[in-house]
């Protein structure tokens, strides 16, 4: 499994160069990096004087840089599709439509590209992987599609059997899977291989967004009042997605103070990059590894029947806490985040909540 490490920020403070820079250092120190590039211009091509390419392609020693497209990764996984189709259905319909043939829907790029970072954190090939994403909400949007996935599994599911419908209908689905699969299904449509295969990697990738020894994200800032503010609001919206910031990028540091926007967080000033030379941006980066010691966007303590939210950015006011079934609804800025409770908090009604320093401590 690799780190897989990616910057947010407002577009123009740096956060490529940044990421090209990150890249290096680790490749550097012996780790197998690749360079995963989500813009499809030729702005990072240029920038690494290097003709970018859908395959990863040899950049230094230890460092392959890939350039995603869109188009490419719908082909392929067009493909898959239809190779699972064969392998599950009696008589496929979908093997007269070709990948080549399909346009990229509005959404579909970001599943897509996280698709593609999983097969390359799965293929065992990489040590890290420094992801140059959008850096904005459509890229924490994208790293929480396994936890609000797994929830409209979750919640559909209860809703599905509990409803006329689904009460109904039970007792023809295996008659009518068998005549159509085959494999043999029960009644339950989302106890099935497919499903199951589905609902594991949802949460090895909702395990993975949580854990800041796997995946975790770093502010890029400058002086700017744009940048810092569209930082901050970044910084707890990625808390609602349940991914670690691990500190702050001060690019093109000056003597103006922006600790007190990001406090708890370290703050890494970089000066400006000379032209061809990479070394002095390279070593003014943080130490990655330290990560882990950041504030953690969620606890949850069972003995005491309290979770606590980090939620830097916002103010009492942005924040709405609402519960309806079995888990409770956060919801700050533009994200919304359904919490995933322990068997002994799940249900339970809430009994108080504050807002205090940041933190929405709830209580059971």
């Amino acid at each position: 499994m690799a780190l897989i490490l990616t910057f947010l920020g407002k577009g123009g403070v740096g956060r490529t160069t940044v990421a090209i820079a990150a890249a290096r250092r680790f490749a550097n120190e012996g780790k197998r990096v690749l360079l995963a590039i989500q813009e499809a211009g030729p702005a990072p091509g240029l920038m690494l004087r290097i003709d970018l390419e859908t395959d990863p392609k040899d950049l230094a020693p230890n460092l392959q840089v890939v350039q995603f497209q869109a188009a490419t990764l719908l082909e392929r996984n067009w493909e898959e599709l239809k190779r699972l189709e064969t392998q599950y259905l009696r008589t496929p319909f979908l093997k007269e439509v070709f990948g080549q043939e399909l346009g990229v829907l509005p959404g579909m790029d970001q599943a897509l590209v996280l698709n593609a970072i999983r097969e390359y954190d799965a293929s065992g090939r990489y040590d890290v992987i420094v992801f140059d994403s959008t850096g904005d909400q459509a890229t924490l949007r994208m790293l929480g599609m396994p936890e609000i996935a797994s929830w409209y599994i979750r919640r559909f599911r209860k809703v599905f059997a509990d409803s006329d419908l689904g009460k109904t209908l039970s007792p023809f689905i295996q008659p009518i899977t068998s005549a159509v699969l085959n494999v043999s299904w029960t009644e339950d449509i989302f106890n099935q291989p497919m499903a199951q295969q589905a609902n594991n990697l949802l949460e090895e990738g909702r395990k993975a967004i949580a854990d800041p020894n796997r995946v975790v994200a770093y502010l890029v800032v400058t002086e700017d009042e744009g940048a810092i503010a569209t930082a901050k609001y970044l910084w707890g919206a990625a808390q609602q997605v349940g991914l670690t910031v691990g500190g702050v990028i001060f690019n093109r540091a000056s003597d103006f103070s922006i600790d007190p926007f990001f406090a708890p967080l370290p703050i890494s000033p970089i000066p400006t990059q000379p032209v061809n030379d990479w070394q002095p941006l390279m070593d003014a980066l943080p130490n990655f590894d330290e990560a882990s010691q950041a504030p953690r966007p969620i606890a949850i303590n069972v003995a005491e029947r309290k979770v606590s939210l980090f939620l830097p950015g916002f103010d009492k006011k942005q924040v709405k806490l609402t519960q309806y079934g079995p888990e409770i609804t956060i919801e700050a800025g533009d994200q919304r985040r359904n919490i995933f409770l322990p068997p002994e908090l799940s249900g339970k009604p809430v009994t108080s909540a504050k807002f205090q320093d940041s933190f929405l401590i709830i209580s059971f």
